[in-house]
């Protein structure tokens, strides 16, 4: 009993912001799939800043072909998408450099990609970055923060407890 107390508690996690800007509410995310939470839930970043940093640590799962998109897992088992820009896809590649390699391990803070959001928004896409947790079935997101200015890196944007 103990035990499965104490395994509980190494197994939630706080997830930090991978980028510096304003967290908002996944529902005021302008595109239904995230917005319906279609493909789970989180929040969003309005970014200010380039640089995407590790919200955890663990492996990188898979890196888009176009850059946009980066799929992590905690070392907890949470697979978190980290999806930078509204419908960024299309630009294939241009204005994302990436920094990791699927199946490489990460810390959290490192640095993950740069994510130039003028060229971006100079394109006409949106930069909002979803942050979505992709099995909420085994998680439950909790002291999730929105509608404050976060600190890539350093700020909690909600913590992970296992189910």
């Amino acid at each position: 009993m103990l035990r499965k107390l104490f395994k509980k508690q190494e197994m939630d996690m706080n997830v930090l912001s991978p980028l510096s800007g304003k967290a908002i509410p996944l529902e005021e995310v302008p595109d239904e799939v995230f917005s319906q939470k279609m493909m789970g839930d989180g929040i969003a970043i309005e970014p200010i800043s380039k640089d995407v940093l590790a919200p955890f640590s663990g492996v990188v799962v898979n890196v888009f072909k176009t850059k946009h998109a980066i799929n992590l897992r905690a070392d907890n088992g949470a697979e978190m998408l980290i999806h930078m820009g509204l419908e960024t896809v299309e630009l294939d590649g241009k204005g994302f450099e990436v920094h990791v390699n699927d199946g490489q391990e990460i810390k959290q803070g490192d640095l993950l990609a740069t994510y130039d959001i003028e060229a971006v928004a100079k394109e006409n896409y949106k930069t909002v970055t979803p942050v979505i947790l992709l099995n909420g079935e085994k998680f439950s997101l909790t002291q999730v923060k929105t509608d404050v200015e976060v600190s890539g890196g350093k700020d909690l944007i909600f913590q992970l407890e296992i189910l």
